[in-house]
């Protein structure tokens, strides 16, 4: 597999909830550090994606936001 991000995150898939639409995957990247994505579940059943397993985190993104209130 060849991309063009250069924020590739190896972890193993904690949670996986799915939704008739969409499906949220939490992925452990670092001891008590996780990410959490929102994919299509359509992509989630292609990957074949189980608890425990592993995967990537993929970060591609012009800008991150921050904000207070």
């Amino acid at each position: 597999m060849k991309i063009s991000a250069r924020n590739v995150l190896p972890g193993k898939i904690l949670s996986i909830v799915r939704g008739p639409v969409t499906t949220e995957v939490t992925l452990q990247v670092a001891a008590g550090v996780e990410i959490v994505a929102t994919i299509t579940s359509t992509s989630a059943e292609s990957l074949k994606l189980v608890e425990g397993g592993q995967a990537y985190g993929l970060i591609k993104a012009s800008s991150v936001m921050i904000g207070t209130d």
